[in-house]
């Protein structure tokens, strides 16, 4: 069946996929940094200095090579390109459903992002939970399929879903916030310019401004994801955010924060921007 005649939610997760092929090619060394960072936080002893975002990049080139940078954007790709795409299409099925005749309130689309989210994040999150094993170096993983079956074979099926609650944590706020501050931030553009040959621009500046808020909030969340997806004893979420605390303080929370929120914003602004440019060519409204 020829694109041009599937049905419009086939549609958004075809130009959901592409955006997110896109966005995880190219931000993919910023998420290893990030990894990294709170991995040495995990199994670093209390009061020990913290280590900043370039002396890791300069670690990971010299003791591995420059494309281990990339290292982990296998299961990324696994995950992102369908991830991404059953995202777009559940936000956009949502959307046609409840707010056909007009535009959703900021309310209104902070509950979609989330509800879209909290879908795509519980099909996909298996594969978050090897992306993030690949990327701390703490594993010798050799494939994602090699992976998913050591872990199962290891540590159970609970292994596969570690890190469900910390992961709908940040996800899903960061979803319902980015969605929220993005669909205002366009409101505030005139229309002339939004419809002109400025619209990609507009769209990636909107972008930005809702990953940066949408970062910070929930940057805790992904420290304690990543702590717990990476151990094999699995702590609880309770459990994983008192040791992130007696390690190091209320500062452990946002270790990472700027690799990460540099790679969100920039990784949530261009696959909003390849998903608009792509829905419009399509004669779709996203």
């Amino acid at each position: 069946m020829e694109l041009a005649g599937a049905h419009p939610a086939l549609k958004a997760f075809m130009c959901g996929s592409v955006s997110g092929t896109c966005s995880t090619l190219l931000f993919q060394p910023l998420d290893l940094v990030k990894t990294r960072l709170q991995t040495m936080q995990k199994n670093a002893k209390p009061g020990a200095p913290n280590v900043g975002m370039v002396p890791v990049f300069i670690h990971v080139i010299r003791t591995e090579r420059f494309f281990s940078l990339w290292k982990g954007v296998s299961p990324s790709f696994v995950r992102c390109i369908p991830g991404v795409g059953i995202y777009f299409s559940t936000l956009y099925s949502l959307k046609q459903h409840f707010f056909l005749d007009r535009e959703p309130s900021a309310a209104e689309a902070a509950l979609l992002g989330a509800g879209a989210r909290s879908v795509a994040g519980v099909c996909m999150l298996p594969f978050t939970v090897v992306k993030t094993r690949f990327e701390s170096g703490c594993y010798n993983y050799l494939s994602v399929g090699g992976a998913l079956r050591s872990m199962y074979e290891t540590e159970g099926i609970r292994a596969l879903f570690s890190g469900l609650t910390a992961t709908l944590l940040r996800d899903v706020p960061f979803s319902g916030i980015y969605v929220m501050f993005y669909s205002q931030a366009k409101k505030w553009v005139p229309p002339g310019v939004a419809s002109s040959s400025c619209a990609p621009l507009v769209n990636f500046s909107c972008g930005m401004v809702a990953g940066i808020m949408a970062s910070l909030v929930t940057q805790p969340a992904d420290v304690v994801k990543t702590h717990i997806q990476i151990s094999p004893s699995q702590r609880s979420t309770t459990e994983t955010i008192r040791h992130v605390y007696q390690i190091n303080g209320i500062g452990g929370f946002f270790r990472g924060a700027v690799p990460r929120s540099l790679r969100r914003t920039l990784m949530a602004a261009m696959a909003w921007t390849v998903y608009e440019e792509l829905m419009a060519r399509m004669g779709l409204k996203s």
